[in-house]
């Protein structure tokens, strides 16, 4: 198993409560009003590939890396939205997304092939509020 790509990515929380437009202009604050779990999604793999591909992780993308992540509610936050804009905030933890690849040994034992490969979204235990402005 090896990561063959490593992107950070905000890994967004998609329950009520947890995600905030407000505007134009003026001051935002929010806070987490609900209780979940953020968890890794996997592609190519089959489901007792997952711990392989989180403890691989672990090692050669960020310590932090889990399956599982969990949220509580409380975590307030407060932003100056710009004059004339939306202001929005969305909880998640900061994670990954990855590229994987599983070898095997060639026949000849002089290489090897890839016999599966996929992508995979991985949280942290690292959470916390991603915000942005649009026009509307």
């Amino acid at each position: 198993m090896e990561i063959t790509s490593k992107k950070a990515y905000h890994v967004p929380s998609w329950w009520n409560g947890t995600q905030f437009k407000d505007g134009p202009g003026g001051t935002m604050t929010v806070k987490v009003e609900k209780a979940g779990k953020i968890s890794l999604s996997v592609t190519g793999g089959w489901e007792g590939e997952t711990k392989f591909i989180v403890a691989k992780a672990k090692v050669k993308v960020d310590v932090n890396v889990a399956g599982e992540v969990g949220i509580t509610v409380g975590h307030q936050y407060s932003r100056d939205v710009a004059r004339g804009k939306y202001g929005h905030l969305q909880y998640g933890s900061w994670g990954y997304k990855v590229d994987w690849a599983r070898y095997e040994t060639s026949p000849d034992r002089c290489g090897k092939r890839k016999v599966r490969s996929g992508k995979a979204t991985l949280p942290t235990t690292e959470t916390g509020w991603r915000y942005w402005e649009t026009n509307s």
